[in-house]
């Protein structure tokens, strides 16, 4: 399905992907030895986990989630659909991913049919504020480093709510506004400008999801670890040892200074990493 969203976080959508994000990447992997129409997903995971901690914060966030393979699951702002993938291979469920980027839903598309996980996902190019599904249509939202991107959250919130079914959960892991003094530095992977960052308050969003009627499961702060580890990743960055499948061939070479910035407003406290799950009531 693809809708044509509205884009209020000013051109959110062409500032995510370049043009022809697909034939870049087949060429890449060419480039690397593999064959891009028949991949495992290991092979992509450095270009389909565009977030802090990788694979492994997904894993950890999925394994506290309790799934069981009859499940529904909405991956909200899914990228190239990493997380959609792994979730469909590792847990046996269902999944829809979505993005506002229609270059990433189209790779989406495509990995998903060469690592063989086609009949268990698909993707949809729609706007979080305004989804494209009917009520209680997911047992689960998860929702990795999407808040940030979002400038009307309450808007978001109310649908994601919408859409759950009763029961159904909301499994976030979101980079949020900390206390730390000074600017965030810029660009980060979310923002080249002030303008582009919409980093949730941790409290007033806590307070906004018991609004809607979402009790909460668990929630942790991950940031040491996140620190931890974009700490390694800039180091093999700086090192040239990033290999030649890397995130700078969706967000260009400026990514190694946004991984950089990524890991400084860490370590001042100016953002924060969380991990939360939320239960709509019945």
């Amino acid at each position: 399905m693809d809708l044509q969203p509205p884009d209020p976080a000013g051109s959110l959508a062409s500032r995510y992907a370049p043009s022809g994000l697909e034939q870049i990447l087949r060429q890449a992997m060419i480039q690397a030895g593999l064959n891009p129409d028949r991949l495992a997903c290991d092979d992509v995971a450095a270009i389909d986990q565009l977030h802090v901690g990788g694979r492994a914060a997904s894993r950890r966030l999925a394994d506290r989630a309790g799934f069981s393979q009859a499940e529904r699951v909405l991956d909200l702002g899914c990228g190239t659909g990493g997380t959609t993938r792994l979730l469909a291979h590792d847990h046996g469920l269902r999944v829809t991913g979505l993005d506002i980027t229609p270059d990433f839903v189209s790779t989406g598309r495509w990995l998903s049919r060469a690592t063989g996980l086609a009949a268990r996902t698909d993707f949809v190019h729609g706007d979080a504020q305004c989804l494209p599904f009917a009520m209680a249509t997911f047992d689960a939202v998860w929702a990795q480093h999407v808040f940030l991107n979002v400038p009307d959250l309450p808007q978001a919130l109310d649908e994601i709510v919408r859409v759950l079914r009763p029961g159904g959960r909301l499994l976030i892991h979101e980079v949020v506004a900390g206390s730390g003094e000074g600017a965030l530095q810029l660009p980060v992977p979310w923002a080249d400008l002030p303008r582009h960052s919409h980093l949730p308050d941790l409290a007033t969003l806590k307070a906004r999801l018991e609004t809607i009627g979402l009790r909460p499961l668990f929630m942790e702060d991950i940031s040491e670890q996140a620190l931890q580890w974009r700490r390694k990743h800039t180091g093999r960055e700086a090192r040239g040892e990033s290999g030649a499948l890397n995130p700078s061939l969706i967000f260009g070479e400026r990514f190694f200074v946004m991984g950089r910035n990524v890991m400084e407003n860490l370590a001042a406290g100016r953002i924060r990493v969380i991990q939360g799950g939320w239960e709509r009531a019945g």
